[in-house]
C-alpha cells in the first residue's frame, strides 16, 4: 500500500464544523471522510479510477 501524502488545508470553520459532523454521523474520523469525499468526487467525475478503501 502506498504511503499517504500529509498537507495543510485552510478550511472556513463553519465548512470544518459541518464536515466533522457528517464525519460522526457517518461513524468516520474527520480526516478518513474527507479523504472519502474526495475520493467519491474524483470517481463521480471520471478522473480517478482506481479500486480500493473507499469504493
Amino acid at each position: 500500500m502506498a504511503q499517504k501524502k500529509t498537507f495543510v488545508l485552510r478550511v472556513d470553520p463553519e465548512v470544518f464544523k459541518a464536515v466533522e459532523k457528517w464525519a460522526i454521523d457517518e461513524f468516520r474520523s474527520t480526516n478518513g471522510h474527507l479523504e472519502w469525499i474526495i475520493s467519491k468526487a474524483l470517481k463521480e467525475s471520471g478522473r480517478l479510477k482506481i479500486k480500493g478503501k473507499f469504493e
